[in-house]
């Protein structure tokens, strides 16, 4: 893998390597080849044949590496071992997402929806020029030719593509190539496709930021106030001045800190620690975790300032006071954090041009490219970002602030910028001075008639807007409803009768950020211990329950039911082995349906353990079957994990946890086996990053509450009383 850092840096270093074909798209979407200077590459292939995928989407792990390599592979006719990777520049005119907005970013589980048809289109056209050329050169009719593990053959005639390179990019490119049938397809929806960063990071050579080492570098790390909002008043270094390997000390610019630069992490951590602090807490957060659950229940119990499907409130109380019977839950969700294997870090230097660059795992580029090109007052032109590959974000790397990018750049803008800055966060920094998911509840009643059916249903949710008070408000908050507040519930595809959903926002006590699988992290959870709840009041079974709520002939009633379908039957619902009970749930989120079956053993009061978790998952065409096994695999863990035992706490405004000893990953023995089931599916690729978080607690939950009668409104599990074995 190599990596270029600029539109002129890529064009120039193809160019150093002899005739090159460059097949991308132009900012008005249309595509284009060498000869227009719009371009913008998604795909190179050398004189020598070497073919290389300029992936636009960042890889933490989630796979775009191997997503969209494989889909320039399968059009232009290569094994996967034929193609390389290469990360784009930041460039959001041509590489934007366009499921985001007018942004170059990885989020949401859109790298693949994003950029499927892109990537097929450039591919496709390249095997077409390369066709093209070959014909032109042998003189025979282009339709008999045919390009197979990177040899263009046919006609009597064989030969390496790289023969036809240069007459290729002489060509136009063609504005509609052909696309190849499902039916030749002999890489998409391969399981046999593996990772082709596999490789470097199972040898070690794989470059991550916290590798990265440029020659001459500083390191810093930012000594920041335990109460968020709190600001630096003074500081006094003398003590740092007797750590071996310590330069200097300076308040940043906007005195959210004071930077600390050494020689190396260590000098840096041992004299940040050393540094005696002065902080203006006047503005900062005092509140405790109990006086913000409080709060958030207080909001519940009071009206809802927002009707968020616009539905008639009153109606609902009266289907509610008319019914039968009355089941209800107050449900409270506490701040969780990212906590990634890889802590923050990226690197910044100056250019031999009066530019920037800085090394990052950049998540959003766009964001931090623009904030530095205002730190820095330079044109976007003169701002260069590295892309590098991330050990881990969860969301943690995508802030709407760019928090830990513009804390790196005005670190460096406070030197003389003639030797390399790199920012390393520890994972005490990012635990206690992070972003975290908001705090949440929700309260829920739901009537049934004599028959168990649902008559009403009112749900009021309150909690910390993710959107408001961020450049993303005036996209994503409407009519002042934050939707990632109540996404999952309010659009959910159940067809309940006589719903009513309010929602009101309440004071942030940190910097909340989305967090793998956003909102639907606790509507999931809510909506689908409500159902389990509901039918066994009613005293049906669980899933024929659900599956009265998704009749009909709609797309999302019918995959979610097919999702739901498939889980229970390859789990053997119904029939768990003696002493295992069985807990189910079933959710929609980024386009994705995921049904989960948790089958544990024992019970609350003795230890439970979590035997095996089945899956069923509807992401439309799978592109590659073995990475969306992996992912599922690792969103249900994270799903589990965090909510068998996390939370983020505060005293006095003061973050409580510290590190993994009191904020505890899920360990490989939580779960005893996890069984993925992928829907065979011709629609088009979605999301598979997050969508396998949020059935996960809720069908753990509904596994307990069926093997010991005990209902969890408030999580963690463990604070309930949960034991784990």
């Amino acid at each position: 893998m190599t990596l270029d850092t600029s539109r002129r840096a890529f064009l120039a270093g193809a160019a150093a390597i002899g005739t090159v074909l460059v097949v991308g798209i132009r900012p008005d979407g249309a595509l284009a080849a060498n000869a227009d200077t719009m371009l913008n590459p998604f795909v190179r292939i050398t004189s020598d044949g070497s073919v290389t995928a300029i992936v636009k989407h960042f890889e933490m792990g989630q796979g775009p590496v191997t997503g969209l390599t494989t889909l320039v592979a399968e059009e232009l006719g290569l094994s996967m071992d034929q193609i390389d990777y290469d990360f784009a520049p930041s460039n959001p005119e041509v590489y934007a997402n366009t499921l985001l907005g007018p942004i170059q970013g990885t989020g949401g589980s859109t790298a693949m929806a994003n950029a499927y048809a892109q990537y097929r289109q450039a591919g496709a056209a390249a095997r077409e020029m390369l066709i093209t050329a070959a014909a032109e050169t042998w003189g025979v009719d282009a339709g008999t030719l045919r390009i197979e593990d990177g040899v263009v053959s046919g006609a009597g005639n064989s030969a390496p593509l790289g023969e036809f390179v240069a007459k290729a990019a002489t060509l136009d490119a063609p504005t509609e190539p052909r696309l190849k049938d499902p039916s030749e397809f002999r890489l998409i929806g391969n399981s046999d496709v593996r990772r082709p960063d596999s490789a470097v990071k199972g040898n070690g050579t794989a470059m991550y930021g916290m590798d990265l080492h440029l020659p001459d570098q500083m390191v810093t790390m930012i000594a920041r106030p335990e109460q968020q909002r709190a600001t630096v008043v003074s500081f006094d270094d003398s003590g740092a001045q007797q750590i071996k390997g310590f330069i200097r000390a300076a308040t940043l610019p906007n005195n959210a800190g004071v930077a600390v630069f050494a020689e190396h992490t260590w000098a840096a951590m041992q004299a940040r620690d050393a540094l005696d602090v002065t902080w203006d807490t006047s503005t900062a957060e005092t509140r405790s975790s109990d006086e913000i659950e409080a709060e958030i229940r207080a909001a519940l119990d009071a009206e809802p300032a927002y009707n968020v499907n616009k539905t008639d409130a009153g109606a609902t109380k009266v289907a509610l006071d008319g019914a039968a019977m009355v089941i209800e839950e107050t449900f409270y969700f506490p701040l969780l954090a990212h906590a990634p294997m890889e802590p923050l870090n990226c690197t910044i230097e100056a250019t031999a041009d009066g530019g920037i660059l800085m090394h990052d795992a950049a998540q959003i580029p766009t964001l931090p490219h623009g904030a530095m090109a205002q730190i820095f007052d330079l044109p976007m032109e003169k701002i260069q970002i590295k892309t590098i590959l991330a050990g881990g974000s969860f969301g943690r790397r995508a802030t709407p602030e760019a928090d830990y990018q513009v804390e790196a750049a005005l670190a460096f803008a406070t030197t003389d910028r003639s030797r390399p800055v790199k920012l390393v966060w520890s994972r005490e920094d990012d635990l206690r001075s992070g972003y975290y998911r908001p705090a949440f509840g929700h309260k829920v009643r739901v009537g049934l008639d004599d028959a168990g059916n649902i008559v009403g249903w009112d749900h009021r949710i309150a909690g910390q807007s993710i959107m408001k008070g961020t450049p993303f408000e005036a996209f994503l908050v409407h009519d002042g409803i934050d939707h990632s507040s109540v996404e999952g519930a309010s659009d959910t595809p159940y067809q309940i009768p006589g719903a009513h959903f309010g929602l009101t926002d309440t004071e942030k006590a940190t910097s909340t950020l989305w967090w793998r699988s956003v909102g639907h992290t606790h509507t999931a959870y809510v909506m689908e211990t409500m159902m389990d709840k509901a039918a066994r009041a009613a005293g049906v079974d669980p899933v024929e329950y659900r599956l009265k709520y998704l009749a009909g002939d709609g797309v999302d009633q019918q995959r979610k039911a097919g999702v739901l379908r498939l889980a229970a039957e390859k789990a053997g619902w119904g029939n768990a082995p003696a002493g295992h009970t069985q807990g189910i749930a079933v959710h929609k989120s980024f386009a994705s349906y995921v049904a989960e079956v948790v089958e544990i053993s024992g019970n609350a009061r003795d230890g439970v353990k979590i035997e095996k978790v089945t899956c069923a998952v509807d992401c439309g065409l799978a592109v590659n079957p073995d990475v969306i096994r992996a992912q599922i695999e690792g969103s249900i863990g994270y799903g589990i994990g965090h909510n068998m035992r996390d939370k983020i706490t505060l005293t006095g405004g003061v973050v409580d946890q510290f590190n993994f000893p009191d904020y505890e990953p899920l360990r490989i023995s939580d779960i005893g086996a996890i069984d993925v089931h992928i829907v065979p599916s011709a629609e088009p690729p979605t999301g598979v990053g997050e969508p396998g978080t949020p059935p996960a607690a809720a069908a753990l939950a509904n596994a307990i509450a069926a093997a010991s009668n005990v209902r969890i409104g408030s999580l963690p599990l463990a604070d309930n009383g949960i034991r784990f074995a």
